[in-house]
């Protein structure tokens, strides 16, 4: 216990009642004016402060038994005097000057370690609104009313309806927004938008009596976001005040939305209309995704963290997670850093996991952005700095605390076995492992030959029946076109007068001047001649192998006229029947000619067929020639469209598997799911493998 005389309090410091705890005690709450930070104390702690004066720790514990129903020892003084120490609330004791110089010395940290904070989060402050706010805030007093709340969710509501009933012309007015014009437009929404999420934290709080020091924009790993200073807001001894102001942005943003959206309903086509088009989207979408997500110090952390009583809640559920982890694995039976109910202590364990969780992706997204946008060598070394600033420095953290507890957790016996698991665990990540390729699939013959209708061609004859097989040189329709019949008619009749012209210069002097030209002339139109036949073997065309006669229509009469290209059916041919499939560049190697397939067509509109790889090209395919395999059409390849053509937006290479043992019973082409046997290969190879060609690939910067 404390023998000494206890060192005074600062004499600026302010406490004020404040909302009660989660377990029903009161609270207080202590003010530095001097950097505006605020404390909670707990009832013991406020009971021990009201009593500093007495200086004497025995004499100060003996009078809080005597006139409270508290029991408190040293140990509870021992620890209010840490905090008031660390947190620099007492007054410095003579000599303490150069303690607290070096003490500010290392909070600065050096040069670097000042650009690294300024780089990872830096708030510059614009403009102290207080006494601005002080002046608006009788003029839109009527927003912070009940009546106004009411008319904005009758108004959102009502907005809501519109749009679902007119959803087709808002999601079209929404794609007609995806240009540069649009994104720009959209960008000064946002801006207004956050704008008046500021403003409306201002507001409230001014509204409650809380001075606003400073309204300013902060940095985030260099993203833009505007921010207000509330911190008085800890001064409220209401919880509800507190939840007021927490949520006052969320809050107007909605009501930014709802009556942009009704605007959006109600108002003619133009510039209005899309203006209120563009608040309505960027509100609802910004405010939910970005503000109301507790697991980054935004809104909506505040507000979770107000609901629960829970100053501080990302650090307490961190530590709980920590000391969760450390005893589920070690069991080292160390006491849990606070104690709550079952479902809140489960609760807040599952939170911090999916703070992590969302960070790690979050902050992968932004280091790749950084590195992206910034010239290549700035940019590798920025991710590196996000990386190791929010990744690595964590998890060393960690190990550094296992480090510490190394005896303890080397003597238990869950630890040997938690041990193993992890080591299992990578061994099944470092083994090899049968594994399967799967994708989309094109089931299809050889050979396969669409039928389509020439230009101004009429049935001559009904054509075989659909399913009808054919020999190879057999005729597949019979057609007929006047136009075809006028020139060759034409066309004969003039090779016949050019011949007989001809024949007849070298017994004719007159003309006998002309028989070079007449040669030439009947040349001419004998290949004429020649052009109309070969068109002529367009409307009877002949099977060119042995096959099926597929996709033929029934409705055809015998004198029906035929549009131009129109499809009369498919010879699908008799020969061997494969599967065509493209595998992405890190799947290619796992393939060798020889590997097992299965194919499964979609629907299950055929049997189970067996393959085998039969062929696999070199080179990447620069388009897809297959437009059924494209993701846009139910395939797997992900593919851009430009001048009809599909090209891959990544590399993929075409496989071709042949069919094992007969052709399936299928009449026509099938798409379906197809699964290779390839290589083996060990889970965390594809990860390091995928790693070294980014590295490879950007070190050329």
């Amino acid at each position: 216990m404390i023998s000494f005389s206890l060192p005074p309090l600062r004499e600026e410091l302010a406490i004020a009642a404040g909302p009660r705890l989660a377990d029903g005690q009161p609270s207080w709450t202590l003010h530095d004016p001097v950097r505006n930070l605020f404390f909670q104390i707990d009832w013991p702690n406020f009971e021990l402060l009201s009593r500093w004066h007495l200086r004497d720790p025995r004499a100060l514990l003996a009078q809080t038994g005597r006139e409270t129903t508290l029991h408190l020892d040293g140990a509870a003084l021992d620890d209010l005097l840490r905090f008031l120490n660390e947190n620099q609330l007492l007054q410095p004791a003579p000599g303490m000057a150069p303690l607290l110089a070096d003490a500010r010395r290392k909070r600065r940290g050096s040069w670097a370690q000042w650009l690294l904070h300024n780089y990872l989060f830096l708030r510059i402050p614009l403009f102290k609104p207080d006494r601005w706010l002080a002046w608006l805030l009788p003029h839109v007093a009527f927003l912070l009313t009940r009546n106004f709340l009411r008319w904005t969710v009758l108004a959102g509501l009502t907005g809501l309806v519109c749009v679902y009933r007119e959803w087709e012309r808002f999601s079209s007015t929404l794609m007609d927004t995806l240009t540069w014009q649009g994104m720009l437009a959209y960008g000064v929404a946002i801006v207004f938008a956050k704008a008046c999420h500021e403003l409306g934290h201002a507001l409230t709080a001014k509204h409650y009596g809380c001075r606003v020091p400073t309204m300013g924009v902060a940095f985030l790993v260099l993203f833009p976001m505007a921010y207000t200073d509330t911190n008085e807001a800890w001064k409220l001894p209401r919880h509800t005040q507190r939840l007021a102001i927490a949520g006052a942005g969320i809050a107007t943003e909605l009501a930014i939305a709802a009556w942009a959206t009704l605007a959006w309903a109600w108002l003619p086509e133009g510039a209005p209309r899309q203006m209120a088009f563009l608040l309505s989207t960027t509100t609802w979408i910004s405010t939910l995704a970005i503000n109301a997500s507790p697991f980054m110090r935004f809104d909506g952390y505040f507000l979770l963290s107000d609901w629960l009583g829970m100053p501080n809640l990302h650090s307490r559920a961190f530590a709980l997670a920590r000391w969760d982890l450390r005893e589920r694995m070690f069991a080292l039976n160390e006491p849990v850093p606070e104690h709550f109910p079952r479902h809140r202590h489960n609760s807040l364990i599952l939170f911090a996991w999916g703070v992590w969780l969302y960070r790690l992706v979050l902050f992968l997204g932004i280091a790749a952005l950084v590195y992206h946008f910034f010239i290549k060598a700035v940019g590798i070394l920025l991710f590196a700095v996000e990386i190791g600033w929010f990744i690595a420095l964590p998890l060393m953290h960690e190990l550094q605390a296992w480090r510490t507890r190394w005896p303890a957790i080397k003597a238990g016996r869950r630890a040997r076995r938690s041990l193993l698991l992890v080591a299992l665990l990578g061994a099944l990540c470092l083994v090899p492992w049968p594994g399967r390729i799967f994708g989309a699939g094109l089931l299809q013959p050889r050979e396969q030959m669409t039928l389509y209708a020439p230009p101004r061609a009429m049935l001559e004859a009904a054509p075989p029946p659909d399913g009808s097989r054919m020999a190879a040189g057999q005729p597949l329709l019979r057609m007929t076109s006047p136009d075809l019949d006028l020139r060759n008619a034409a066309t004969g009749a003039r090779a016949g007068t050019l011949s007989w012209q001809s024949a007849a210069a070298g017994l004719d002097a007159g003309m006998r001047k002309d028989w070079q030209v007449l040669d030439e002339k009947l040349a001419y139109a004998r290949a004429e001649q020649s052009t109309v036949q070969a068109d002529a073997g367009r409307y009877a065309p002949l099977a060119p192998y042995a096959g099926t006669l597929v996709d033929a229509d029934p409705d055809l009469r015998p004198g029906d006229w035929l549009k131009n290209q129109e499809p009369l059916g498919e010879l699908i041919s008799d020969e061997r029947w494969h599967v065509v499939t493209y595998v992405d560049e890190d799947d290619v190697q796992r393939v060798r000619q020889g590997d097992r397939g299965l194919f499964i067509a979609d629907g299950l509109a055929g049997p189970a067929v067996r393959l085998t790889v039969a062929a696999i090209d070199r080179d990447a395919s620069r388009t897809l020639n297959e437009p059924e395999l494209a993701a846009l059409f139910g395939g797997h390849v992900l593919v851009h469209e430009k001048n009809g053509l599909f090209y891959p937006d990544r590399a993929v290479y075409r496989v071709v598997l042949e069919v094992e043992g007969e052709k399936p019973v299928a009449l026509r082409v099938l798409r379906g799911r197809i699964a290779i046997a390839g290589a083996w290969e060990a889970p965390a190879l594809r990860y390091v493998r995928s790693a070294l060609a980014v590295v490879w690939r950007e070190a050329g910067f």
